[in-house]
């Protein structure tokens, strides 16, 4: 448990502020170097912690003294299941930092999907419940079957994750077949909109648009690609090529999936911003993020900064 938990500890990141957020969160303590080197932290400490409080009371199977081997191996499946269920939702992860900037993701569930709490908790209730009712009538005690309802909540996971795989081809594939107000998609992206499994929100990139829509896949439900709503791509301006230069603006296009920039006149003044579209507006989440560049007419840099989008553009 201690070991699957222990990499959302790169939150604390967030207290240095968007930049470093967007950098530490989800790449320092979730990467591979780095979930290895926790888990051998961990192992270490267990194997230190059962020497010095060893088990006082005796039982018929005394376990043998905690060995490093066995304690890093179980806290490799922590935190092996801890980066699946992050992978499985949009944000990602970045798993060969600090040697790669690369963030993985596949866009298969909300970042808290009611239905795998649910999954999870029937998987160990379940159980206790028919041995329970098992004693009342049989009138006898039998043991417990705990690696056979681990194995069984393991396997309707994989299915349902399977399940949701299926369903996300199936959406990405009919944004791909569609036209767009006469526009071609180039690439598309369908993201989970809520923990209903047939409702996604897509987003198509065609030439010069960015369009945003519902996929639902519900039986009987037709798409209609014509209730898009379209976000026009900038035309090129000096203020959007040093915008988009910025070293603020290239680590964020990292880790954006379908940015979309703007340009805006202030007085002597212009205003570059660079937004990730693949969240939906009023997302209020830490992972939603914005870029602001403050040009003047040069173009020249005044400032850059990254932003959580809740913070707003002012």
């Amino acid at each position: 448990m201690t070991a699957g938990i222990a990499p959302d500890l790169d939150y604390a990141s967030y207290f240095l502020g968007p930049s470093a957020f967007l950098t530490l969160h989800r790449s320092v303590l979730h990467s591979i170097c780095g979930a290895a080197t926790t888990n051998c932290a961990l192992a270490a400490l267990f194997c230190v912690l059962d020497k010095k409080w060893p088990s006082r009371k005796p039982t018929k199977n005394q376990a043998a003294p905690l060995t490093f081997a066995p304690a890093f191996a179980v806290c490799a499946v922590g935190a092996i299941g801890h980066q699946l269920l992050d992978l499985a939702s949009g944000e990602g992860i970045q798993l060969l930092w600090p040697f790669r900037v690369h963030w993985s993701r596949w866009n298969l569930a909300p970042a808290f999907d009611p239905w795998i709490l649910i999954l999870l908790v029937g998987a160990l209730l379940i159980p206790q419940l028919f041995r329970l009712i098992s004693e009342e009538v049989a009138g006898r005690r039998k043991g417990t079957t705990g690696s056979s309802t681990a194995l069984a909540a393991i396997l309707i996971l994989v299915t349902y994750f399977g399940a949701r795989a299926c369903l996300h081809g199936r959406a990405v594939e009919i944004l791909l077949s569609r036209e767009y107000h006469g526009h071609e998609p180039v690439s598309a992206g369908a993201f989970p909109s809520s923990s209903n499994p047939f409702t996604w929100r897509g987003v198509v990139s065609t030439d010069n648009t960015l369009e945003e829509l519902n996929v639902n896949l519900s039986p009987g439900v037709d798409f209609n690609p014509d209730c898009s709503q379209t976000h026009y791509k900038p035309g090129e301006s000096p203020a959007l090529e040093t915008g988009e230069k910025t070293d603020t603006a290239q680590k964020f296009l990292k880790y954006a999936q379908f940015p979309l920039a703007s340009v805006a006149r202030r007085e002597n003044a212009y205003r570059f911003a660079l937004r990730d579209l693949s969240f939906p507006a009023g997302d209020d989440s830490l992972a939603n993020m914005i870029v602001l560049v403050d040009l003047i007419s040069n173009p020249q840099i005044i400032r850059e900064e990254i932003r959580y989008a809740s913070s707003g553009e002012n």
